[in-house]
């Protein structure tokens, strides 16, 4: 009776320590998924992985323009969750090439959101290259293929307006918010 006990004991152990997790967080950002959205994910599949939700396409033009065209997902309340961008435009096939983060309820393992700081940011990854732009500067952190973007007006006036300046992570403040978080795949 005791063999078949702690045998019944063991092969349950095996089995629930093997199961995957059957409902994955749909806010957790990593780098190759944000919950249920993959590098991999075709545009055809965004309505079946955002069933509840509202996925809106904007059609820009026509087939001729070869524009990429953007798609939003909202709650069903109406609240901003996602601006995604296909690789090609008008293609259902396409998968999607990069992805704002709209809602402060995604966050990385790290719990880096689009309301976190540089601080933040700079505290969580390394940084692989900061870019200067006209109005922004990107940073870059290829450990999550993210992107974000802090605009000009959060840097020390000897920055603001040189574009050939070369910026330093040090350069930027602490507080700085995030004006843009984007994952490129």
């Amino acid at each position: 009776m005791r063999h078949t006990f702690f045998t019944l004991l063991l092969f349950v152990l095996i089995i629930t320590s093997c199961a995957k997790d059957k409902n994955p967080n749909p806010f957790l950002i990593e780098k190759h998924h944000i919950g249920l959205l993959t590098d991999s994910t075709q545009v055809k599949d965004l309505k079946s992985i955002f069933i509840n939700d509202s996925v809106v396409r904007y059609i820009a033009g026509d087939e001729f323009t070869g524009s990429v065209n953007s798609i939003e997902v909202f709650e069903k309340g109406g609240r901003k969750l996602l601006d995604l961008s296909p690789k090609e435009a008008l293609d259902s096939t396409s998968v999607i090439s990069s992805v704002r983060i709209i809602d402060e309820r995604y966050k990385t393992e790290k719990n880096i959101s689009a309301l976190s700081t540089f601080k933040d940011v700079k505290d969580a990854y390394k940084i692989s290259k900061i870019d200067n732009l006209i109005n922004s500067i990107v940073i870059s952190v290829n450990e999550i293929n993210a992107s974000f973007t802090i605009d000009k007006k959060e840097l020390p006036g000897s920055l603001r307006f040189n574009m050939d300046a070369t910026i330093d992570p040090i350069q930027i403040p602490e507080k700085a918010t995030i004006k843009f978080f984007m994952l490129h795949w």
